[in-house]
C-alpha cells in the first residue's frame, strides 16, 4: 500500500483513481475462477447489536503497537478496533472500500506550498478509554516514536518523507521533529522535504494514530495500546487469548466508519489450521458466531468449493498482493545475476499454484506489482513458462560458474510450507538443494528483518498501500531504506543506484498517467535483474460462522475481513 509524488492539484484526481483501484480488479482468469463469485458481496445481512464475536486463530499478532504494526491483517484489526488514525477506508464491500474518508480528522487534509505542507483539524469530541481527549500532539508523539529503534517494524513513511527526518531516533531524549507542528490541541501540520500529493493515503497507516505520551510503555505498548477505537484491551495472555470489551468513551457520532455490533471481541490464538478449518466449515455451537483469522488452508478447499451451503458463507476477495521468493543479493551466490536468472527460469510457479489450492484461490504471477497497477492485468515481459524453464536454467548456472548447483537455505512461515516445498523441489531440478526453515507467523517479519542472521532466500509478498506503482516498488526495491533489524520489504537487499535514480525521477512526475507507466515499465526492467520471483497473487479465502453477519473482504487491506462492520445474527447465540 503506497505512493507517488505529483503535484497537489492533481489530489482529486489521484483521490479518484484510489476510489477505483483498490479493488484489485479482475485479476489474470478471474472470470474463470470459481471463487470469483464471491467477490464484492456481504454475508449474513445487517448485524444485530450484542453478543461475542470468537475469531479463531493459530497465532498471535506481530503488533498491535501503532508504531509497529504493518501487517495487513494486523494493521486491520488495529484500525477498526483499537485505534484510530487521521484517515482511513470507506467500510463497504468492492471497489466502494478503496475510498479515503476522514476519521480522526474532518477531512483528508488540506495542502499547501505545493503539496509540501499538509494541515489536518481533529474532529472534536474524540476521547481515549478513559475519557481524555485524543490530542494533535499525541499523534505527533506517535509518529515521533516509531523513528525508535527499539520499536522496528512499523511503516516508514515518515522516514520517507517527513523533512529533517533523517538521522531522527525518535523522542525518548526528548528530542522531537521540527517538521511536525501541533498550534493547538486540534490542529497538526506536516511539513515534507518533498511534494507528495498522497500524502493522506499514508495517514491510513497506523503510525497515524494517536499515543499518549503518559501512557507509552516502550516495546511493551505493544501488549496494551489505549483505545481511541470502539473496543479497548480487558485482557492480553500472548500466545493464548486476546479479549476485547466495548470502550464506553469512543463517541460513534464522531465515527462514519465503525459500527461495532458485538459487545465483545474473543481472539482465541495457537488452534491448529486445520483444526480452525474443520471447525469453521462444520460451525457447531460457539462456533457458529466465530470467525478464522487467517485464509483456509489449499488443502480445505475441497470441503468447501462443492457444498453450496458451505460456500455462500465464503469470502474469497483478492490480497491485491504479490507473493515472491527474494534472494539475498547481497550475499554470493545471489551477487551474481545469472545465478538469481536462473533460480527465476527453474521456479516452477505452476507447482506452488497447486500446494496453493489451484487457481480457485490464486492467480499465477508474472511481474512485481499487482494487476490493480498494471489497469487490470500483468504483463509477461520474460515468457518464462509456468512450469519453469529447466535447460535455460541449467545454462545460466553454467555461464556463472555454478554448474554443478549450490546449497541454499529459504525461510518460510509455517503456513506456507507446501509452497515452499513446490519451491524446493523445482528448483531441485537444476541442482540447486534448498533447506527450508519454518517459523511461526507471529515472529516470521521480526525474523527475515534481522539481515544479518537471516537466510539467503525468503518467501514473503507486498501489497501496495493504496493503488499506486510508489507504494510498491520503492518499498520492496529501494536499498537506502534497509535496516540491520526491523528490515521490510526490500528482503533481497537490493541496493541498484540506476533503480533508485529511476524511482527519484519517477515520484517527482507530477502527470500521474506518466508516472502509472514509468512504474510499470521500471517493474519489467527490474525484473531482469531478478532480485526477486514473483510466484503468485492470492485471494483470501474466509470460511464464516453460520451466524455471522455484515461480513466482507475488505479490498484495501488485502481481502481480509472488515472488522469495522461484522457482527452476529443473533447475540443471543453467542458465547463467550
Amino acid at each position: 500500500m503506497n505512493k507517488r509524488t505529483c503535484t497537489a492539484v492533481a489530489l482529486a484526481a489521484t483521490l479518484a483513481l484510489g476510489a477505483a483501484g483498490c479493488s484489485g480488479g479482475k485479476q489474470p482468469g478471474a472470470g474463470k475462477n470459481p471463487a470469483a463469485a464471491v467477490e464484492g458481496h456481504v454475508v449474513g445481512g445487517v448485524p444485530k447489536k450484542g453478543g461475542t464475536l470468537t475469531v479463531l486463530s493459530q497465532q498471535d499478532f506481530t503488533h498491535l503497537d501503532p508504531a509497529r504494526n504493518w501487517v495487513v491483517s494486523d494493521m486491520l484489526f488495529g484500525t477498526r478496533l483499537i485505534y484510530r488514525t487521521l484517515v482511513t477506508y470507506k467500510a463497504s464491500p468492492g471497489t466502494a472500500g478503496g475510498e479515503l474518508v476522514p476519521d480522526l480528522a474532518t477531512d483528508l487534509g488540506t495542502p499547501s506550498n505545493g503539496a509540501r505542507t499538509w494541515t489536518f483539524k481533529l474532529k472534536k469530541g474524540i476521547t481515549y478509554e478513559d475519557g481524555t481527549p485524543v490530542t494533535a500532539k499525541d499523534i505527533k508523539y506517535n509518529v515521533e516514536r516509531s523513528f525508535s529503534p527499539d520499536l522496528p517494524g512499523g511503516a516508514d513513511y515518515a522516514a520517507r518523507y517527513l523533512a529533517g527526518a533523517k538521522g531522527y531516533k525518535g523522542p525518548a531524549n526528548g528530542e522531537h521533529l521540527d517538521s511536525i507542528k501541533t498550534p493547538d490541541d486540534r490542529t497538526i501540520v506536516f511539513h515534507l522535504r518533498k511534494p507528495f500529493a498522497e500524502f493522506p493515503n499514508a495517514t491510513v497507516m497506523p503510525t497515524f494514530a494517536p499515543v499518549p505520551k503518559a501512557k507509552d510503555k516502550g516495546p511493551r505498548y505493544d501488549n496494551r495500546p489505549f483505545s481511541s477505537g470502539p473496543y479497548k484491551i480487558e485482557s492480553y495472555a500472548r500466545g493464548k487469548k486476546l479479549v476485547l470489551v466495548r470502550n464506553t468513551h469512543w463517541s460513534p457520532e464522531t465515527d462514519e466508519v465503525r459500527e461495532a455490533y458485538p459487545d465483545k471481541l474473543v481472539v482465541v490464538m495457537g488452534l491448529k489450521p486445520n483444526q480452525i478449518d474443520d471447525r469453521m466449515i462444520a460451525s457447531q455451537g460457539a462456533d457458529a458466531s466465530a470467525v478464522s483469522w487467517y485464509a483456509l488452508r489449499p488443502e480445505s478447499a475441497a470441503k468447501v468449493l462443492p457444498r453450496p451451503e458451505v460456500k455462500k458463507r465464503l469470502l474469497a476477495e483478492s490480497t491485491n498482493c504479490t507473493d515472491m521468493v527474494q534472494m539475498h543479493t547481497g550475499r554470493a551466490p545471489f551477487t551474481n545475476v545469472k545465478v538469481r536468472q536462473a533460480v527465476q527460469y527453474a521456479l516452477d510457479r505452476d507447482a506452488v499454484l497447486t500446494a496453493s489450492g489451484g487457481p480457485a484461490f490464486n492467480d499465477l504471477s508474472t511481474a512485481y506489482m499487482p494487476a490493480s497497477l498494471f489497469d487490470g492485468k500483468q504483463p509477461d515481459t520474460l515468457k518464462i513458462p509456468a512450469t519453469g524453464d529447466a535447460e535455460k536454467a541449467k545454462r545460466l548456472l553454467k555461464e556463472a560458474g555454478k554448474a554443478d548447483g549450490f546449497a541454499t537455505k529459504i525461510t518460510v512461515s509455517v503456513g506456507d510450507k507446501g509452497r515452499a516445498e513446490a519451491i524446493q523441489q523445482s528448483l531441485s531440478r537444476v541442482g540447486i538443494k534448498v533447506t527450508i526453515e519454518t517459523v511461526d507467523p507471529s515472529a516470521f517479519y521480526a525474523t527475515i528483518g534481522d539481515t544479518k542472521n537471516r537466510t539467503d532466500m525468503v518467501y514473503t509478498g507486498w501489497c501496495p498501500d493504496y493503488p499506486s506503482g510508489s507504494t510498491f516498488l520503492p518499498f520492496v526495491f529501494d536499498g537506502r531504506y534497509i535496516k540491520e533489524k526491523g528490515n521490510s520489504g526490500n528482503h533481497s537487499l537490493f541496493r541498484d543506484k540506476a533503480t533508485m535514480h529511476r524511482m527519484d525521477e519517477i515520484a517527482a512526475m507530477t502527470d500521474i498517467k506518466e508516472a502509472d507507466k514509468a512504474w510499470q515499465q521500471l517493474d519489467g526492467e527490474i525484473l531482469q535483474q531478478a532480485p526477486a520471483v514473483p510466484v503468485l497473487m492470492r485471494r483470501w479465502p474466509l470460511v464464516l460462522g453460520t451466524n455471522i453477519a455484515g461480513a466482507y473482504g475488505q479490498t484495501s487491506f488485502g481481502g481480509q475481513l472488515d472488522y469495522a462492520t461484522v457482527g452476529l445474527k443473533d447475540p443471543a447465540k453467542s458465547q463467550s
